[in-house]
């Protein structure tokens, strides 16, 4: 499948291995359609290879890359793995800018 395609379907539900990454979290409340950045940081930032695996089959890298772009809740490690990984400035980046002070507490 193409990231174009991947990117107009509907979203897969949430697989039973990404439930540990939202301990935090009413797991039934975790919606990927209207949490969809808050679930791709959280991927990003504590997803074991499985999970990012299951990330980029079901998400573009067109869209990972907007996120790590956009985003300010990707921990410094996480930011640099895909900073590298995307060939991105840290000027192109929000998280190098300014860090949120809890990045876990999203739901």
């Amino acid at each position: 499948m193409n990231d174009a395609a991947r990117t107009e379907r509907e979203s897969p539900p949430l697989p039973e291995m990404l439930r540990p990454l939202f301990w935090d979290a009413e797991w039934s409340a975790v919606d990927f359609n209207r949490n969809r950045t808050a679930v791709i940081e959280r991927i990003l930032n504590l997803g074991n290879e499985e999970q990012l695996a299951w990330l980029r089959r079901n998400v573009s890298l067109d869209e990972i890359r907007a996120v790590v772009a956009s985003s300010r809740r990707l921990s410094r490690k996480t930011a640099r793995c895909w900073q590298n990984f995307f060939g991105l400035r840290e000027e192109e980046m929000r998280c190098f800018g300014m860090f949120s002070t809890n990045p876990d507490n999203l739901f």
